[in-house]
């Protein structure tokens, strides 16, 4: 089975020379990959190892009329974070040259990378509705966030401003509201 490691998605028209430069810059095989999710939208794909002898598959895929996503899979073993970063340098670099508008990258590195959904539209209030209450401690909220307590701080911030806008947040214990507010305060 086939696991993301790093997911890059992006919106907008591509002609089919961009197409091209696209496959060419990953040296990807013009066949769709075949397992793992999202192998449907699947257009170019490329197996490979890592520098550390992982073995990874580099897909581009599509999603939607005009979406993108550039993934790196793994079967087991994670990547090393070096051939990660590497990676997330040049989905950035390529959705720069072709015009494209990064949406998000998964897991994000930085704050921009960050998919904030518009108000009322998809919103943390969906993740925790009436079925969960939220814990008095923030650590165990990252999670239900979607993200690690380790992501960068930047990530957290926006994931976490994202959460308190959100109509839930009112009803938040009054630990976890104080330690947010740390947080966001830098303590």
């Amino acid at each position: 089975m086939l696991w993301p490691a790093l997911r890059a998605l992006s919106h907008g028209d591509l002609t089919a020379e961009q197409l091209t430069w696209l496959r060419e810059q990953f040296g990807l095989v013009d066949s769709p990959r075949t397992e793992g999710p999202g192998a449907a939208k699947s257009i170019a794909h490329l197996n490979r190892t890592d520098p550390e002898g992982v073995p990874v598959v580099l897909d581009l895929a599509r999603t939607g009329e005009s979406g993108w996503a550039l993934t790196l899979f793994h079967s087991g073993e994670q990547p090393n974070a070096e051939s990660i970063d590497s990676l997330r340098s040049a989905f950035r670099a390529a959705i720069e040259q072709l015009g494209l508008t990064l949406v998000e990258i998964e897991p994000a590195g930085s704050a921009d990378e960050v998919f904030v959904a518009p108000a009322g539209v998809g919103t943390p209030e969906s993740a925790f509705a009436a079925h969960w209450e939220l814990p008095d401690e923030l650590d165990q909220v990252w999670p239900h966030l979607g993200v690690l307590k380790d992501a960068p701080r930047d990530v957290r911030e926006v994931k976490l401003r994202e959460l308190m806008q959100a109509p839930v947040w009112a009803s938040a214990p009054a630990g976890v509201r104080q330690q947010a507010e740390d947080f966001l305060n830098g303590r």
